[in-house]
């Protein structure tokens, strides 16, 4: 680390991963930290809790490491960890005042959107679907009432890029005109640590389904809400987590926690495959269109190069020959998993529009590609086989 008198440094994040929240346990030494599956934690004589621990919906030592390590890979204050993202999601919103307005892309997670209309809405949440691309419509869109503009960039699925800092700009600006303040909260998700820093750009709250790149492989479900600072909203959102009680389990915790030890070099990856599956597909004559933050002279190319460090591991394409093109290649791979969801180490192939609700504004020509870990000309090979049977 550093010798005596050294000033501390900033660990590289290969280390980083590699140690966060690791230390030895202390009653086994054992390398690998402990899973505690306890739901209780035994008092002391005078009544007191010892160890700090009351019962393990406020609190349990394996999610107290994964909320560590999630705040010390951000460089924020705190995390709270959540069963899925869209508790996550759910808690960002609902602490916001009584009455309050929030701005959220048009182009959106569809759960996030069936959250906001079937659920929030309802009670009384008051939401405005703008275009971030366009920064005049999220400013027409604010009101004296707004608490809250939720980014999505890339977004879901169409890949929109969205100023993260000159939203943060418009918030503060608004504020300052309105008397309160305006939150400015991003869905991280498709954009983990090592391929963009929102907090560099000013961002209030982090959220992530932690189901995706963070765990990394398909096999735990969980959420977090990653904090700069530890007051207002968040203390409301932690709250939350507490007395609702919406949390993963030890088990999902710990399985979290051994995913982000191999989170830059799984990024890694992502990233260099879903660059080369951009650069085949964007040439192919089946291919109508595809949708990659990486791709020189796409809308949003400069954007992205000026707050991501990386492209990401998601892509989207619109097939020449419509929906049935669409179905039809989905159908024919081979390598690829047809499946929802993203961030794994296999590379999945979806029908977007299909899994969404009716009236959904996704492209029915549209598949959403998640590049995994697999070596991207076998990738390449296998979609190139499945494209070449629409001329057959």
């Amino acid at each position: 680390m550093s010798g005596a008198g050294d000033a501390p440094r900033r660990l590289r994040p290969e280390t980083l991963a590699v140690h966060l929240g690791l230390e030895p346990d202390a009653a086994t030494g054992a390398i690998a930290p402990p899973i505690h599956l306890s739901t209780t934690f035994e008092r002391g004589e005078d009544g007191s809790y010892p160890h700090g621990y009351v019962y393990s919906r406020p609190g349990n030592p394996t999610r107290d490491a994964l909320e560590r390590a999630l705040a010390l890979l951000h460089g924020a204050s705190e995390a709270a960890a959540f069963a899925s993202g869209s508790a996550a999601t759910s808690a960002v919103f609902r602490a916001l005042p009584s009455g309050s307005h929030v701005v959220v892309p048009r182009d959106l997670y569809h759960g996030v959107r069936v959250l906001l209309r079937e659920v929030l809405a309802p009670a009384g949440l008051r939401v405005s679907e703008v275009d971030q691309r366009d920064l005049g419509a999220i400013e027409a869109a604010l009101t004296e009432q707004t608490r809250l503009i939720w980014v999505e960039t890339p977004s879901n699925p169409l890949l929109h890029l969205t100023d993260v800092e000159a939203v943060v700009a418009l918030a503060r600006a608004h504020a300052e005109r309105a008397g309160a303040r305006v939150l400015v909260a991003q869905d991280a998700t498709w954009t983990p640590p090592g391929w963009a820093d929102p907090f560099a750009l000013g961002v209030d709250l982090v959220v992530h389904a932690t189901t995706k790149y963070l765990a990394g492989h398909s096999d735990v479900l969980g959420g977090a809400v990653v904090a700069a600072d530890p007051i207002g909203a968040f203390e409301r959102v932690r709250a939350l987590q507490r007395v609702e009680g919406a949390v993963p389990s030890p088990f999902e915790c710990w399985l979290t926690l051994r995913g982000l030890r191999t989170l830059p070099h799984r990024l890694r990856a992502h990233a260099v495959n879903a660059q080369a599956l951009a650069a085949f597909l964007v040439d192919h004559p089946a291919v109508r269109s595809v949708h990659y933050p990486g791709l020189p002279g796409q809308p949003g190319f400069e954007v992205a190069a000026r707050q991501m460090t990386g492209f990401g591991g998601m892509l989207s394409v619109r097939l020449a020959g419509g929906e049935g093109a669409a179905m039809a290649v989905a159908a024919g791979v081979r390598l690829w998993r047809r499946g929802t969801s993203l961030g794994g180490v296999e590379s999945l192939i979806e029908h977007r529009a299909s899994i969404e609700p009716e009236g959904t504004a996704t492209p029915r020509d549209l598949l959403r590609l998640s590049a995994g870990i697999e070596h991207h000309d076998d990738l390449i090979d296998d979609l190139a086989q499945a494209l070449a049977r629409l001329a057959v």
